[in-house]
């Protein structure tokens, strides 16, 4: 189809994301995989030349992905990775038209963030064993992600001197290699310390990885993966299958705090949000929660028949 070969364009478009727009690893993947589908749809056309691509093609594998039972939220990531995609082409002088210009996405309904009540938090929580390095870990852990809102990827790679324990403060490195400092409660700050004291009877600090903060019994820096599941082993036991994974505890933390008067823009601040109209889909959730104590509390709230 053109000199240069698919594989070698998406590891070039790839490369570019890491290394200029600062992707995370995540989302790479994910659009390494969309390309890989959106090739083996054109493939189908048997294209001699790249500039050949136009808007109507884009269209027709969009249609086939609806048609294929994806939603809108898919088809509106794989929407935003072939746009970037050719957006990446046009720069590089690989083709003269972009046929992605004006490539909408879809219309999706926001759907309200899954939350914990605090005391479901605070059982799953208490399940964990401190008297043991994996128990300790798993509740500093709990602790991290309710404690300070942070993302799954963002606990992962802290290091023990991302953290000030005299000032209660973590340094965290966000989306786009951007960094913001987020305060650590006490309770949280204790269950750090402890697990540290397990940690230095188990782990050699001496080992490649031991400047990481979360490592496994074996001193190897603790994965995403593993950190998924045993956020939820703990969740399982009090939460339905849909609230069992690290950022629910990011949405309960951005909603207790907006349920109890604390500044939006504050909350974005925390979040590490780069827009504030992210954040704001929390103040639905607070907002029914207000609703809720209305309903409870003021006599003419409801009409009684």
């Amino acid at each position: 189809m053109t000199e240069t070969s698919w594989d070698e364009l998406i590891d070039r478009f790839i490369v570019h994301l890491k290394s200029i727009r600062h992707y995370s690893e995540h989302t790479l993947r994910a659009y390494a995989t969309d390309l890989l589908q959106f090739i083996e749809f054109i493939a189908s056309y048997d294209l001699e030349d790249l500039g050949q691509i136009k808007k109507a093609h884009l269209r027709s594998f969009l249609g086939k992905l609806n048609s294929s039972g994806y939603g809108s939220r898919s088809i509106n990531r794989k929407i935003a990775c072939i746009r970037s995609f050719f957006k990446f082409l046009s720069l590089k002088q690989y083709i003269v038209h972009n046929p992605s210009i004006n490539l909408f996405s879809l219309k999706t309904a926001r759907k309200l963030p899954p939350n914990l009540r605090y005391q479901m938090i605070v059982e799953a929580i208490c399940m964990t064993d401190s008297s043991t390095f994996i128990g300790a870990r798993d509740r500093a852990i709990l602790e991290m992600f309710y404690g300070t809102g942070i993302r799954l990827h963002e606990l992962a790679s802290l290091t023990i001197a991302n953290v000030d324990f005299r000032n209660g403060l973590v340094r965290v490195t966000g989306k786009g290699s951007k960094e913001r400092v987020v305060p650590i409660g006490s309770i949280a700050l204790e269950a750090l310390k402890l697990y540290l004291e397990k940690r230095a009877e188990v782990v050699d600090p001496l080992q490649k990885e031991a400047t990481h903060l979360f490592l496994s019994i074996h001193g190897t820096k603790l994965t995403e993966r593993s950190i998924q599941y045993r956020v939820a082993k703990y969740l399982k036991q009090v939460a339905s299958s849909k609230e069992t994974y690290p950022h629910v505890l990011r949405h309960s933390f951005a909603t207790h705090l907006l349920n109890e008067g604390a500044d939006l823009l504050a909350v974005k601040e925390l979040l590490g949000h780069s827009n504030l109209s992210t954040t704001q889909i929390y103040t639905h959730v607070s907002s029914e929660h207000l609703k809720k104590i209305y309903k409870q509390a003021h006599p003419r709230a409801e009409k009684k028949h």
